[in-house]
This record gives C-alpha cells, structure tokens and sequence, in this order.
C-alpha cells in the first residue's frame, strides 16, 4: 500500500481486516518501522476520534506525531493561474512540497463545501495534496470518503458477527444539520466488498450516487428493510440529487430499540440522543459504538503499517 485515500487502495479487505484484528493484540510489535519518521496530520475541519485514533496508531508504530489545524494557519489557494490578491496567502504547490520535506507520510482531513456538487466530486483539497505532495497521502475524511472510518467498521463487524454472511442495512436518520454523504458512501463501498447482505434504506429523496449504490438493494420503507438484520448502521446525509439540501427531518425515521430488535447498532459518532437515535439503543447491550470507535485506531494502524512498509 503506497497511500490510503479510497477504498480501492485495499488490494484484499479480508486479508487488511485480519491482519488489523492481529494487531490489536500486539499493538507495540512494529515501532521499528516508525523509527525517525514523522506523520504530519492536516485538519481543515473539526476531529475527535478520528484525530485522537490516528495519532495513536502512529504513536504505536513508533512515529512521530505532527499536528496542524490548518485553519490557524496561512488561508491556502488550490486553484492553478489564479493571482493571488484577495485573501489566500499560500498555494497548495509550495505548501504540500514544504510540508513533504517535514513528513513521512502525510495526513489530510478536509469535509465538503455541500454546495458544488461537482467541486466536492473532484476532492481538490485531497487531490491536490495527492499531487503536489512527494510522500504518501491518508484520508481522514474528505469530500465523499471516509475511508478509515469504513476500514474500522468492516473490522469490528468481522470480530462481532455470528453467522458467515450477515444482513447489514444502513439506514437514513434525521438530523438537524445538512450532513455530507461520505460516511454513507464508505460503509456501502467497503460493504461490498464484504461477505455480507447489504441493503440501503431512506426517503425517498435522499438517493446516493449511483456510482456508489450500484445494484445494492434500496427499500424506501425502513420497518421493512429492518427486518432479519444483524447490523443496522445508522447515518444522516443531506440530499445527493438536490445538494446538500435538508429534504426531511422526519422523526420517525429514528432508530428506536423496537424497531432494531436484536442487531446489533453501529454509528460512526458523534451522534445526537433522541434525535437520530434514541438513549434505549446507545445504552444498550446491541449498541456496538463504542467498540467501532476502539477500532478506528486499528484501522488508521494497520494502513499506517503497511505505508511504512513500502516506503523505500
């Protein structure tokens, strides 16, 4: 693995999410390979866990951690020819370079503008980094992905699940804020790359983009794509087609334990109590949040791990 900015990084999911579930018992085994190496964390946007997690998996490894929200920094300019007179003060060419002389591998956390569909699509601040850097680039979230999230999730289904090929559904929940689709996107992109059932439900609406759905199964009534399910991974996204527009606030589409049954709950967090999801589930013994959080260390892990490995 020379970077980690999309799920088609992964050569073999089943081997990466093994190979992370061994690490998690010897987290300490590898710190040679981050010996005198330095991971340089980029935040343009607001982190708990994901910066928390990757830091400490770096940590593990033996590297050196170094951190910048970006936003304290000089304001960067990433589109080419412009003349730079208004209120950007550095373009992403130097930038990325200088950077790249500090860093082994660098970290990139940018979320979406949610009003041009097509600038969000190109993922400029992640690509340009993936241009202009000379070091390999992590996702930590970016327009339309969030590939570590998605790696942590496969992880913890695949230590949780109890028949071969479980029915997984992910599942529309209201929210009061216009959220973006990346989360969304990654869970059904890393699930079809899994062994399992997987099933898309949500208003009508509130339809992703083809490109990710491909032939997944989507049921517009949530009661009826609940049934038999042994994960339900809960998230809001705002509308794909009409962009970024908050089409429903519908209450009913929150999860409540009677409708979860017995599967098991999944979220990515952070998430808000009785609005998304009701305290019954979160405090429940079907709640699994706080075990994909664990394992968010160990996806940004075993990425790192293996980046290390092919640095030459």
């Amino acid at each position: 693995m020379k970077k980690y900015t999309e799920l088609k990084d992964i050569k073999d999911l089943s081997q990466l999410v093994d190979e992370a579930i061994a690490i998690k018992q010897t987290p300490f085994e590898f710190q040679h390979l981050g010996k005198n190496k330095t991971l340089v964390m980029l935040f343009f946007n607001a982190s708990l866990r994901t910066r928390i997690s990757t830091e400490k998996a770096a940590k593990n490894l033996g590297l050196e951690v170094q951190i910048l929200n970006v936003n304290d920094s000089w304001k960067l300019e990433f589109d080419d020819g412009t003349i730079m007179n208004a209120d950007t003060s550095e373009h992403v060419k130097e930038a990325a370079q200088v950077i790249s002389q500090y860093a082994d591998v660098i970290a990139v956390r940018a979320f979406p503008s949610l009003v041009d569909k097509e600038k969000d699509a190109q993922e400029v601040v992640l690509n340009s980094f993936i241009k202009y850097a000379s070091v390999p680039v992590v996702n930590m979230e970016s327009a339309t992905a969030h590939p570590l999230q998605a790696l942590a999730d496969a992880i913890t289904m695949e230590e949780l699940k109890t028949k071969k090929k479980p029915k997984v559904v992910i599942s529309w929940a209201p929210h009061p804020k216009a959220l973006p689709q990346a989360v969304a996107n990654s869970f059904i992109e890393v699930m079809q790359l899994a062994n399992v059932d997987l099933t898309i439900t949500h208003p009508q609406g509130y339809e992703l983009s083809d490109e990710i759905v491909k032939d997944t199964p989507v049921i517009y009534d949530q009661e009826k794509a609940l049934k038999e399910a042994d994960f339900v991974y809960l998230k809001n996204w705002s509308s794909y087609t009409d962009y970024g527009k908050i089409l429903s606030q519908d209450a009913s589409w929150m999860m409540t334990q009677e409708k979860l049954g017995n599967a098991k709950f999944m979220h990515c967090l952070p998430v808000r109590r009785n609005v998304v999801v009701e305290d019954a589930v979160l405090d429940s013994e079907n709640s699994i949040v706080i075990e994909q959080a664990n394992n968010r260390t160990y996806a940004a892990q075993v990425v790192l791990k293996n980046i290390l490995e092919n640095i030459e």
